[in-house]
C-alpha cells in the first residue's frame, strides 16, 4: 500500500511540474529589426546553414532548431512561437532560396512538413 501512495504521489508531482520550455532571454528579441533588414536576414540564414558566421543570438537559435522543427515548437513559449512565424515567414516571402536549403538541411525528407505546416499557420 505504501508503495501505491508513493507511486501515485510521484506521478501526481510529474504531471504538476511545468512544461520545461526553451530559455526565454531572447523572447524580447526585435525580430521586426532582423526581418525588415535583408542583409542581416541572409546573414542569419548563413549562420543557420552553418555557411557564415553566427550571432551569439543566431548561435542559440541554430541550436535549437532541429528539436523545434520535430515536435511543432513543444518547447516554444506563445511569444517564441510568434518569433519563429515571424522569421519563418520573412524567410519564405523574402529569401525562398535560404528557406529552401533550410528545409533541405533540417528535413530533407520531408518527415516534418506537415505538422510543421500546421504549427506555422496555428493561432497558438
Amino acid at each position: 500500500m505504501k508503495t501505491f501512495v508513493a507511486l501515485f504521489a510521484l506521478v501526481a508531482v510529474a504531471l504538476a511540474r511545468p512544461q520545461e520550455t526553451y530559455n526565454t532571454n531572447y523572447d524580447n528579441f526585435d525580430v521586426k529589426q532582423l526581418v525588415e533588414n535583408p542583409r542581416v536576414l541572409k546573414n542569419y540564414g548563413k549562420c543557420f546553414l552553418d555557411q557564415g558566421p553566427c550571432t551569439p543570438e543566431g548561435s542559440d537559435f541554430k541550436k535549437t532548431i532541429p528539436e523545434a522543427l520535430k515536435t511543432e515548437c513543444a518547447k516554444c513559449t506563445p511569444k517564441q512561437r510568434e518569433l519563429i512565424r515571424t522569421v519563418v515567414a520573412a524567410f519564405q516571402s523574402k529569401l525562398p532560396e535560404v528557406w529552401a536549403e533550410l528545409v533541405q538541411k533540417h528535413d530533407p525528407q520531408g518527415t516534418y512538413k506537415k505538422s510543421f505546416d500546421s504549427f506555422l499557420h496555428a493561432s497558438n
